[in-house]
């Protein structure tokens, strides 16, 4: 049988839904070639050997397992650009997606009058009581309007992660998709130059089969660093920009905490105790100390989110790596400010060039060295 489509089912933590899951495609694809490719993030409940299990029962199965690598999007376009099939969709292993709906799907593609089909859980029709969550339907509905103003597409529900177009439309562009912190279908429409013609099919938008969500409260967040890769990412890498914002918050506790150490004490306490470079050393050490932790957790729920760390053992672990790859940054900081109090700089004025010199090798090597791999 001729391969007509090709399924993506980006996964992480999926493992007892995706037998089920694949009996259903086999039901509603009778009659048409159908391949699915299990895209899995290395998932520690064993989802990408459950995918291989039934890969060797049917050829149709395929798997990616991804290894040190993580994000819904990325997952979506490695295994869109995988598929042989002249058309390919995307959904969601967890069965929220109903699969009955991609042979209507695939036939508004194939019939060359649309460009891409996608399924709509706001459209006329369409439902969201099963779901159960009124709470994510409201936040749906405004990321929704935003997500028109950007594509510049009147859609439903261009937030929707259950979608098909020809896999010719997706290779064609695909170098330019951000794959961050992006709904896919929104990452297409906002980055394809030419208008695309979209059917839109209601859906009845069900509850998760098993498990949990994989939404956290960073979504919220993750879709607006993906409307900022889209406006200003050609021109700053949009983690840099990232790392170097929530640098920039750090500088406000930095600033806030060295306050603290020199009005707790006092000034004239301090000079009188001790010698007023050594009283500032301890400020901004204490400061620089506070500053740096605080950066750790913000970029490891946000900047780092597709790798971050979990559990007591890896944060300690990973905030002690942070902070080993910090120190020579932490020593020019404090070395650069202590020098220009010496000739008579003002504290706070020196202590914001000690930052601004030590952030880039902060950002050089916990890249490498605390999110990446040695």
């Amino acid at each position: 049988m001729t391969l007509r489509l090709g399924v993506v089912l980006p996964t992480y933590n999926e493992r007892g839904n995706l037998r089920s899951m694949v009996d259903r495609l086999d039901k509603a694809l009778a009659g048409i070639g159908w391949e699915v490719i299990v895209v899995d993030d290395n998932s520690p409940d064993g989802t990408a050997d459950e995918a291989r299990t039934l890969a060797q029962e049917d050829a149709r199965v395929r798997v990616i397992q991804r290894i040190g690598r993580r994000g819904l999007s990325s997952a979506a376009i490695e295994g869109m650009c995988a598929t042989a099939a002249p058309v390919v969709a995307v959904m969601d292993a967890d069965h929220q997606h109903d699969p009955d709906l991609l042979p209507q799907m695939l036939a508004a593609v194939e019939s060359g009058d649309y460009d891409l089909a996608y399924a709509s859980r706001f459209a006329e029709g369409a439902s969201t009581e099963a779901w159960g969550r009124p709470d994510r339907v409201k936040a749906s509905n405004l990321a929704n309007r935003i997500a028109n103003k950007v594509t510049g597409v009147e859609l439903t529900d261009p937030m929707s992660g259950y979608f098909m177009l020809p896999t010719q439309t997706l290779r064609a562009d695909a170098h330019r998709l951000s794959g961050v912190g992006f709904k896919i279908l929104l990452d297409i429409l906002a980055t394809v130059e030419r208008p695309l013609k979209v059917k839109e099919f209601p859906l009845n938008f069900a509850a998760r089969a098993e498990g949990e969500s994989k939404l956290d409260r960073t979504v919220i967040f993750e879709f607006l660093v993906g409307l900022y890769d889209k406006w200003l990412g050609r021109w700053i890498p949009t983690r840099f920009a990232l790392f170097g914002t929530i640098g920039g918050l750090g500088v406000v506790v930095h600033m806030a905490v060295l306050a603290v150490v020199l009005n707790l004490f006092g000034a004239d306490f301090l000079v009188s105790h001790y010698p007023k470079e050594v009283a500032f050393i301890a400020g901004q050490t204490t400061a620089a100390l506070v500053a740096m932790t605080f950066n750790f957790v913000l970029n490891n729920e946000l900047t780092y989110a597709d790798k971050r760390l979990r559990g007591f053992g890896p944060l300690m672990t990973g905030w002690a790596r942070f902070a080993l790859t910090c120190a020579f940054g932490l020593l020019a900081n404090i070395g650069a400010a202590t020098a220009l109090v010496r000739l008579g700089f003002h504290a706070y004025p020196a202590a914001l060039v000690g930052i601004v010199l030590g952030s880039v090798w902060n950002f050089a090597l916990s890249s490498k060295f605390v999110w990446g791999k040695y």
